[in-house]
């Protein structure tokens, strides 16, 4: 896991990055052990945003280090999938997934440790980003809100779980299935707001299935959810920050809003296989990831919210989330413990389908 050194020096980190660098940089002849030359990498991450996150990140990259990137994209639960069934074999370098995906990899030690030592700019991020429970470090980050329309509610009457008890507003509010992202986010959240903490699922479950009289749709996907909003068939529900820069730059009247009570947030990690074919290469390219310059660019070109705390974070994401991304735990912004939720997961996203859904 983690080892976090942070009296790391400046100086040191320079150096330390150079070596990894050269290193990496080296003649393909001496490649890692899958064959890979050493100045190549396979990344392995989402299948969207990539022609934004190669201006943003991968060719930026290349140009510094010379290390070509190849991209190999897929959901979270098909990538996972592939390293279960392949292990070893392959050929991914860097994997960028999703907290809760890693997590459960976790579990089966399918990662090898990003430390100080081989990924410098650690210490430059945040403390969030740094947690003993992944093998790797949090490069962005998702937050729980409020989506609504602010011809229809005030962000006061958005932020306020009672909105989903409120039979004024049956059949116009929404709110995520727990197998999304959001949903287990919502779950621990009204777990914290009406129960004894993020993990009360008892009373979340509960709670949610009041509401569920009032709720247009517990959705699966988060453009169903927005389509609902913008065609004007809900006031509001439940979702992850990223969705709503877009329309908010349009102009369309949605605002976002965090919840009164019950704030988390989700994590996107780096994290190096343990048959990584260019462990050195992987180690690079996380470094750089981190870095202000990528950080940077990713935040104003793929819309992350950057992890590096010397970001100046963009106008359109200010224009969401406020000053809540200068420091999302002083927000009162909090992560999920893994050891609290990936091993319920199964059994909790069956008794929601029935406690909440259909019940």
């Amino acid at each position: 896991m983690f080892s976090s050194r942070r009296s790391l020096s400046a100086l040191a980190a320079v150096a330390a990055t150079s070596l990894a660098v050269a290193g990496c940089s080296s003649s393909s002849d001496d490649g890692g052990s899958g064959g890979e030359s050493a100045d190549t990498i396979v990344v392995s991450t989402f299948p969207f945003g990539v022609e934004e996150f190669t201006e943003a990140v991968v060719d930026p990259f290349t140009a510094e280090t010379g290390i070509e990137v190849e991209l190999d994209t897929g959901s979270n639960a098909d990538r996972l999938s592939r390293l279960q069934l392949e292990g070893e074999d392959t050929g991914i370098d860097v994997m960028l997934m999703s907290d809760s995906y890693v997590a459960i990899a976790e579990q089966e030690g399918l990662f090898q440790p990003v430390t100080e030592e081989n990924v410098p700019t650690l210490a430059d991020i945040a403390d969030f980003a740094v947690d003993e429970a992944y093998s790797g470090p949090a490069y962005s980050y998702q937050l729980n809100g409020m989506l609504y329309n602010t011809d229809e509610l005030t962000a006061e009457q958005a932020a306020d779980w009672e909105l989903y008890a409120d039979s004024a507003y049956a059949g116009e509010v929404a709110l995520p299935d727990i197998a999304v992202t959001a949903g287990q986010l919502t779950v621990s959240g009204v777990g914290d707001a009406y129960g004894s903490g993020p993990y009360d699922v008892d009373t979340a479950f509960e709670t949610m299935a009041g509401w569920a009289p009032n709720v247009l749709q517990f959705y699966s996907s988060t453009t169903e959810f927005t389509n609902l909003l913008t065609q004007g068939e809900i006031v509001g529900g439940v979702a992850l920050n990223g969705f709503a820069t877009n329309l908010i730059a349009s102009g369309e009247p949605i605002g976002w809003v965090p919840p009164a009570e019950g704030r988390y947030m989700a994590t996107n990690r780096a994290v190096v296989p343990t048959g990584a074919p260019n462990a050195e290469g992987a180690f690079a390219f996380i470094d750089y990831l981190l870095s202000v310059e990528a950080q940077q660019s990713s935040a104003e070109l793929v819309g992350d919210l950057p992890v590096n705390l010397e970001v100046e974070v963009p106008e359109e994401l200010t224009a969401v989330v406020g000053d809540i991304a200068q420091d999302p735990t002083a927000a009162g912004y909090a992560t999920l413990d893994p050891a609290e939720t990936v091993d319920q997961r199964g059994e909790w996203v069956e008794r929601f389908a029935r406690e909440v859904v259909g019940g």
